[in-house]
């Protein structure tokens, strides 16, 4: 007598998988919250990924309250989004500056009544080797991506404690699971606030507070143009530019959808795409081995030799790159560029000898 068929053999896991993934989205659908009416202050909002997350919230029915530190980028966000009708709040804020912070969320609390939702998105870039990363590029990245997370979270805390209700939504990174080479301060500063975001979520759930952490990984928003390059500054354009722009990257509008409903659903954590999620598993189970992989992959990245001291923007380096293939290639990344205003960017104030946008 023939036993089962290999399909046979393969078709009862899979239906086992396939029947545990509808039921996790079954109960994950009867866990989100109805986020209709909700005030949402949403960080570093005038452009890229922060923008798109402006978008999908205002398509929920909250009322935004949307900063930035430039004020012309900031104004045409809050057009484009009055625009499609949502009700937006515009405020001028370096999220890293503590004063600025406190009156952002004064105004917001003044104007709406409360903060429901507070994301913090804001985030800057710098690529390059460990020798171009100065003292100054770890102090503004950290004054962005970490002081830039915990000024605002303490600064709405209070009111979300006293309401029993309220959600923190941390936008850090795939970079704050895993360190990548060349981006060492940026990674530095997504692990703080990893950590920061995953001890405030066990510490306010007796409070009614729901924290979630997002690590995102490769999406296309257009940020490399605005992301900035140290050493031999073309090189590192190009590697970092192109894994950011290749189709098989998560466009802005998939990535904001899954950030949203991550949120109505109070999840913990979100790691996407897929691929960046197994990976971050991978590490949590062998990160010795995944180390010394990115150690293999860091001989392949441009190396620091006779290079152009300080650091420029994408946007400046992209007109010496291209050409006919990279045009070909890098498509789907330039009009996500230009349709989430990318392209060309704001002059931002910045430390000594670099020029640090928000990506």
């Amino acid at each position: 007598m023939r036993g089962p068929s290999l399909r046979g053999r393969l078709s009862k896991p899979a239906l086992g998988l396939g029947a545990a993934f509808l039921a996790r989205e079954a109960v994950g659908r009867l866990r989100e919250t109805d986020l209709h009416g909700q005030v949402a202050l949403i960080t570093g909002a005038s452009r890229g990924l922060g923008l798109a997350l402006a978008h999908r919230f205002a398509d929920e029915g909250c009322r935004l309250v949307i900063c930035a530190r430039d004020a012309a980028e900031l104004a045409r966000a809050e057009r484009e989004l009055a625009e499609r009708g949502a009700e937006v709040l515009a405020i001028p804020c370096d999220v890293g500056d503590r004063d600025q912070v406190a009156r952002l969320v004064e105004q917001a609390t003044t104007h709406f009544g409360r903060v429901d939702l507070l994301v913090n998105n804001a985030g800057v870039i710098q690529a390059g080797p460990i020798e171009t990363a100065t003292p100054e590029v770890f102090q503004y990245s950290l004054d962005v991506m970490l002081w830039g997370v915990i000024y605002p979270t303490l600064a709405v805390l209070p009111q979300m404690r006293a309401r029993r209700s309220g959600r923190i939504v941390n936008i850090t990174s795939f970079g704050g699971k895993i360190a990548v080479p060349h981006l060492v301060a940026y990674s530095a500063a997504k692990f703080a606030a990893v950590g920061f975001s995953e001890g405030l979520r066990a510490e306010l759930a007796a409070d009614g507070v729901t924290v979630v952490t997002v690590c995102p990984g490769e999406m296309r928003t257009g940020s490399y143009q605005n992301a900035l390059f140290a050493g031999d500054r073309e090189a590192e354009f190009r590697w970092f530019a192109l894994g950011a722009a290749l189709p098989t990257t998560i466009s802005a509008e998939r990535a904001s959808r899954a950030i949203v409903r991550a949120t109505k659903r109070g999840q913990a954590e979100l790691i996407f795409p897929w691929t960046f999620n197994l990976l971050a598993r991978l590490h949590g189970l062998a990160p010795g081995l995944v180390t010394d992989t990115l150690g293999l992959v860091n001989r392949a990245l441009p190396r620091r030799d006779d290079v152009t001291p300080g650091a420029e923007r994408g946007s400046q380096i992209e007109p010496r790159v291209r050409d006919r293939l990279w045009d070909l290639v890098t498509t789907a990344g330039r009009q996500e560029a230009e349709r989430w205003h990318q392209h060309p960017g704001p002059a931002m104030p910045a430390p000594p000898e670099i020029d640090p946008p928000e990506a």
